[in-house]
């Protein structure tokens, strides 16, 4: 392999897990083919971001760096600087985040961002928002004070999000637009996966910043998050409470002559569901929705005509609920194939809701063509494994290359446990078996020489088994609530760490709040209890999405049924252990985990012990320090 100065690596060495990773993503670069990596945590994935920024530099290439998580933005800035000071290597970073979140203007809380797109670009068009005409030359260049600026973030840069939008208030310019300035000289851009895999920002994106597709290296962390976010991405819906704030806004602010098309919207979503009881669902088809609005005017001059509305009412506020209906009838008359449309009735306390989705199946549809067209695109995470099914789940082309690498944390310092003792299988509900799961992880727990979190499929099976676990359990008990803000689930777990040496429990949900994005290094989290699986609830949407993988690729039930739950569930399991030093149990607690289809999409390194004897296992394990 090439020296560390070469590969412009950030650190003294190269450890083994990152060399191999290294190894393949260079060989990859060269070979322009596409990489996906399941790398778990500690192996120290962003430092790839040496060695694919010297590659760029030498091929006048953008690095693109995509990742949700504020942490990791911050993680990536950290090691670009370090490559920067340790290597003395000339080079402009970008990091960005959404458009609405950058912007210093004030009184903008509530927004949508489609809502404030339109804010935006009207405020732009007016002149009226001092940042952007202090940024802008009348004739579309900028301004010399941005100029100016931009100057100084080239010599500073690495900057973090946060530091550009406080230069940009102190000179009162505008953080997004001198970013994208920024972004045209810079040779690596750190931002969210919508930047790429959106397609109406990413032409208007590149567009702005004169980048080019095929000449991208993508490097996509935590990329078990990619395929759920592009069906979200790319995936509409429209309520009865929705058309009827339209009304009440078409009425307020004088454009009667629009109601008549906001009521046939309603009468459609009446008449198909004329058959539907209280809770209900049934798929509906693209033109007898149509042909229901368009009684009494074309589609798209309805949706021509609520548009204008729209601009029209935002020229007055800053949202409208108008503009949000013209949106979903505009979706609606998208592709057929690989998108569902559903048409649901649930009951809420102020009555019921009816609710009609658009929604996308299959995010190769959008990513396929983005990966295809790259100059080469790696994705990685702890839990990508089996690489095979991201590969089709995405549409990797075939030549991708797959890499699986080994846990870098040393075996002994953890222990992986199959309990098939219970099960939270529909069927199998009842009182005996939450009372058998409340003991089970009472004893467990009871064990552990410091904090635990149990996490499960679900508020409700959570809250049966609790009174049980609560009368054997001998330490304190946290309990996670719906819909905590970011303050409230800081504050629970500031509690929950503070109880680290006497122990305590945190009782959790799969994929909620607490199941992925914590860090919980050292002596923080000693075990951690996965009761169940968290498969979606057998709704029309699942059961179409196993009928489109099942017509694709003839697996249908692990594509679309068992896989998303997995990678719920090792995501979970991996607040654990996070670091080379960390001890801690993993207890897997239902009888499925067991069975051959679902024993197989663990990782092959970990070692899976199935046994009904886990208190003595576990007091080995803690005892064997």
């Amino acid at each position: 392999m090439e020296n560390t100065k070469d590969l412009l690596f950030p650190h003294n060495e190269i450890r083994d897990s990152q060399d191999e990773l290294i190894k393949e993503f260079v060989k990859s670069l060269g070979m322009r083919k596409h990489l996906i990596a399941h790398a778990p945590t500690g192996i120290g994935k962003t430092s790839i971001l040496g060695p694919a920024l010297a590659y760029a530099l030498k091929h006048k290439l953008t690095v693109f760096f995509l990742t949700s998580r504020h942490t990791q933005h911050k993680l990536a800035i950290e090691t670009l600087r370090m490559i920067k000071e340790r290597h003395e290597a000339e080079f402009t970073v970008t990091d960005l985040i959404g458009k609405r979140w950058m912007c210093n203007f004030q009184g903008l809380t509530g927004l949508n961002s489609k809502d404030f797109s339109d804010f935006c670009k009207q405020m732009r068009e007016d002149n009226k928002c001092e940042y952007y005409v202090n940024t802008k030359k009348k004739s579309g260049g900028v301004s010399e004070l941005s100029k100016n600026v931009i100057g100084q973030l080239k010599v500073t840069s690495p900057n973090e999000t946060e530091k550009v939008v406080e230069v940009c208030q102190d000179e009162e310019l505008c953080a997004y637009d001198i970013s994208l300035e920024l972004a045209k000289k810079s040779d690596v851009i750190i931002t969210d996966y919508y930047y790429i895999f959106s397609p109406k920002i990413r032409d208007a994106f590149f567009l702005k910043t004169k980048k080019e597709l095929s000449k991208s290296i993508i490097i996509i962390d935590e990329g078990h998050n990619l395929p759920s976010r592009i069906r979200e991405l790319m995936s509409e819906r429209l309520t009865t409470n929705m058309i009827l704030r339209a009304i009440k806004e078409a009425k307020k602010m004088g454009f009667p002559h629009v109601i008549e098309h906001l009521v046939k919207v309603q009468d459609a979503i009446n008449k198909l569901s004329l058959s539907m009881k209280m809770v209900d669902e049934m798929l509906v088809k693209k033109d007898d929705f149509i042909k229901h609005v368009s009684q009494v005017s074309d589609f798209e001059q309805i949706i021509s005509d609520l548009e204008f509305v729209a601009s029209a009412i935002k020229e007055k506020q800053k949202q409208s609920y108008v503009g949000g209906i013209a949106s979903f009838l505009n979706s609606w008359l998208g592709p057929n194939e690989g998108y569902s449309r559903v048409l649901t009735v649930k009951n809420f306390k102020k009555g019921p809701l009816t609710i009609l989705s658009y929604r996308c199946l299959d995010p190769s549809l959008v990513s396929g063509p983005v990966i295809k067209e790259s100059y080469s695109t790696i994705i990685m995470s702890g839990t990508l494994s089996p690489t095979e099914t991201y590969k089709e789940i995405l549409g990797f082309p075939e030549s991708t290359r797959n890499i699986e690498l080994k846990n870098p944390f040393p075996k002994k310092n953890r222990l992986n446990l199959i309990v098939p003792e219970t099960s939270t299988k529909f069927k199998t509900r009842s009182k005996e078996q939450y009372q058998k799961i409340g003991k089970i992880c009472a004893e467990v727990a009871n064990l552990v020489p410091g904090n635990c979190a149990i996490f499960f499929p679900s508020y409700a099976i959570r809250d049966q088994v609790y009174p049980f676990f609560n009368e054997i359990y001998e330490k304190t008990i946290f309990l996670e609530e719906t819909k905590l803000t970011k303050e409230e689930k800081n504050n629970l777990l500031e509690k929950f760490k503070k109880k680290n040496k006497e122990g305590s429990c945190l009782l959790a949900i799969s994929a909620a709040n607490f199941a992925e994005g914590v860090d919980l290094p050292g002596d923080l989290l000693k075990a951690v209890i996965v009761v169940g699986l968290p498969l979606q609830r057998p709704d029309l949407e699942t059961k179409e999405l196993i009928n489109y993988y099942d017509d694709k690729y003839g697996a249908g039930w692990e594509y679309g049924y068992v896989f998303p739950a997995f990678t719920k569930t090792l995501q979970t399991a991996g607040r654990c252990i996070r670091d080379k030093e960390d001890r801690g149990v993993i207890v897997f607690l239902d009888e499925r985990y067991a069975w051959t289809n679902y024993l197989k999409n663990f990782p092959k390194d970990w070692d899976m012990d199935i046994s009904r004897d886990y208190s003595n296992k576990i007091k080995e394990f803690f005892k064997d320090k």
